[in-house]
């Protein structure tokens, strides 16, 4: 039950760890979304909370969602402002050469009738900046912390798949899926209140890592 998923709670904001295949945004073909769960998320408010930012479909982790629209428009502002820390894990198809480092990538949209629409990395695309640190290595694939200072669009998938050389694992648009699940959670979020404490949430890492061997990854490993 999606309730069951809630991190953090109070009168302004709700955390949920979302689970990896549920979209935030009601899909084309109606199928099931966030939307059709927000009615359980209440918790004896009249008004349904509302996303602040999206994660993809197949991403997993911390989603904030806002209590009321005035809280919704100081959380969005906090994010148009860079204002927000937020720390992804991710399995990728390989071991990069260095421990750590900066991915300066600017990004674009692009489209094509044989593969749909992607995003790709392109000196005339809008600034994207993801710092990285390597955490574990095994069997031909590294478990990686992504700090992202950008938010765009599969910004952490393709600069992963660019910028480092190796898509994330389980990728279907820009690695190989082979039926497994993409290995990319949104692990910890923070999110500043002036004059309140921060909005502070940390998933647990799925069971998924560690079937991989990869079950670290708590807290903060800096730069």
């Amino acid at each position: 039950m999606i309730q069951d998923q809630v991190l953090f709670i109070d009168g302004e904001a709700i955390v949920i760890d979302k689970p990896a295949g549920l979209p935030v945004d009601r899909p084309r073909d109606g199928s099931l979304s966030l939307e059709n769960h927000l009615g359980n998320l209440t918790f004896g408010f009249q008004r349904w909370p509302t996303p602040v930012h999206r994660l993809d479909r197949d991403t997993s982790g911390c989603l904030l969602l806002a209590r009321n629209p005035k809280a919704h428009a100081r959380f969005q502002q906090a994010f148009e402002a860079g204002q927000v820390t937020k720390r992804y894990l991710a399995v990728i198809d390989g071991i990069p050469d260095a421990p750590s480092g900066m991915i300066d990538l600017p990004l674009v949209k692009v489209s094509s009738a044989e593969r749909g629409w992607r995003m790709t990395g392109r000196p005339d695309g809008k600034s994207a900046r993801t710092r990285w640190r390597m955490l574990a290595s095994r069997d031909g694939r590294a478990f990686i912390a992504f700090y992202p200072e950008t938010g765009r669009t599969h910004q952490i998938r393709v600069h992963s798949a660019e910028g480092l050389g190796f898509p994330i694992t389980g990728d279907p648009v820009y690695g190989v899926a082979n039926g497994r699940t993409m290995m990319l959670h949104a692990a910890q979020l923070t999110v500043p209140r002036p004059g309140k404490p921060d909005v502070h949430a940390e998933a647990p890492t799925p069971d998924a890592f560690r079937a991989l061997g990869f079950a670290g990854g708590s807290g903060d490993d800096g730069d």
